[in-house]
């Protein structure tokens, strides 16, 4: 090498000398490193502490042989200002020959990848690269643990005082471990929290995910996945509590409008029964439906609902007020569809008369009153109509010979007089 050239590289050597140490008191007042030192550490933390730490120790070994050759380099240079051949020799050996040997106290680490030896000896460019391999395996164990720090406990600590306010409104609704199943639930999400905490703080490693073909330090994220299922199960029990407030707020409001209905159905199915005998004594050879009795498990579930809401039991009254509405909506809807098929038969006889006074009303506008066969057959109708108990079935048969009777009538009428067919229609 020329003068010129070892100028250069001397140089460049001290522009490296200077980021290397930059970084290396960077790392060593990082957050996360204290951190590491301060803490008890388990698991797979506690292991890439222990050899980080010791990598970190070989590095400053490596940096301090580092300094020392380049002292001695720039002695050499500094010399004579222009530098013998003999100096120059000298120079290109030291800068670019393995001139440099780091000495091991005995027991220290070995360098990653090799065995421990006394002594090691290196090209500066050679240090350099060992340096930056140790460099960058220890900034990524120091930046792993402390981006874990940062995300979860911090993170646990919030929710653990989400989970705390929870636990007092659970607690103020009778909600409670043992008497509730998001009392339980709340239980175990408590435990799950403190467990969870402390394995963040003494393992963070466990919780990191490396991101895929990533060599940048740190590259990745926490893992937060049991940390994001406390967080669902609790917003799950909030809102299974706040359902459980909603119902010491409206309850009262709520067992005033179902009474209300199983009242309402009470009275349909009294309606039905009375109406069941009347269609008995009334219709004859016609199916009528037997009336089930008032529903008196409602009533007595009601009673139990009522109960529990004089005593705060609001955990059991949400989900039987809720059971409640539902089957006394279905109790007034079955009373309403029994009333409605008691009452068929009733509903056909009023169709069935109906039906007769609209013909005979048409055979009045017609003139046809007074005809001997129609006043016969509205005679033979209007007596089964009228009189109990009544067979539908020869009723019916009556209105229709009737009808019948009305329409061969008309067809017969004179063309001109009122009977006549163009002056007709139908009732």
């Amino acid at each position: 090498m020329d003068r010129d050239e070892v100028d250069r590289a001397l140089a460049r050597l001290g522009s490296e000398h200077e980021a290397i140490e930059t970084s290396l008191l960077a790392l060593q007042d990082h957050a996360g490193r204290r951190l590491l030192e301060g803490a008890e550490l388990t698991g797979v933390t506690k292991d890439r502490w222990a050899a980080t730490e010791q990598a970190i120790a070989l590095l400053w070994g490596y940096f301090d042989a580092y300094s020392d050759a380049l002292t001695r380099i720039r002695e050499v240079r500094a010399r004579r200002r222009w530098s013998s051949r003999d100096d120059l020799v000298d120079l290109t050996e030291r800068l670019r020959g393995p001139s440099v040997t780091v000495a091991h106290r005995a027991g220290e680490a070995a360098p990653p990848g090799g065995e421990a030896k006394l002594s090691e000896r290196f090209t500066l460019a050679g240090l350099v690269e060992r340096m930056n391999e140790l460099y960058a395996t220890s900034l990524n164990m120091v930046v792993t643990a402390d981006a874990v720090w940062s995300a979860l406990p911090a993170r646990i600590d919030l929710l653990s005082a989400e989970l705390q306010r929870t636990r007092s409104l659970a607690h103020s609704v009778g909600v409670r471990p043992g008497e509730h199943p998001s009392g339980d639930e709340l239980e175990a999400i408590t435990q799950e929290l403190v467990t969870l905490r402390v394995q963040v703080v003494s393992d963070p490693l466990a919780f990191w995910r490396p991101a895929p073909l990533s060599s940048a330090p740190g590259g990745g994220r926490p893992d937060t996945d049991r940390y994001d299922r406390a967080a669902r199960a609790l917003e799950d029990v909030r809102r299974e509590i706040e359902a459980v407030l909603q119902v010491r707020q409206d309850s009262e409001e709520r067992l005033v409008r179902l009474r209300d209905v199983l009242s309402r159905a009470d009275r349909t199915l009294a309606e039905a029964r009375a109406a069941r005998g009347e269609v008995l004594a009334k219709i004859a050879a016609s199916e009528v439906p037997a009336v089930s009795g008032p529903p008196t498990v409602l009533q007595e579930r009601l009673v139990t609902a009522a109960d529990h809401r004089r005593h705060s039991r609001w955990h059991r009254l949400s989900p039987l007020l809720e059971s409640l509405e539902r089957e006394a909506e279905d109790e007034l809807l079955r009373a309403r569809e029994s009333l409605t098929a008691v009452t068929a038969p009733l509903a056909v006889r009023a169709e069935l008369r109906g039906r007769l006074d609209a013909y005979k009303a048409k055979a009045a506008r017609h003139g046809l009153v007074e005809d001997p066969l129609l006043i016969e057959r509205y005679d033979a109708a209007r007596r089964m109509l009228w009189s109990a108990p009544c067979d539908l079935r020869v009723a019916d048969q009556a209105v229709l010979r009737y009808q019948a009777a009305v329409a061969e009538a008309l067809t017969h009428a004179e063309p001109g007089r009122p009977g006549s067919v163009d002056g007709g229609g139908t009732a």
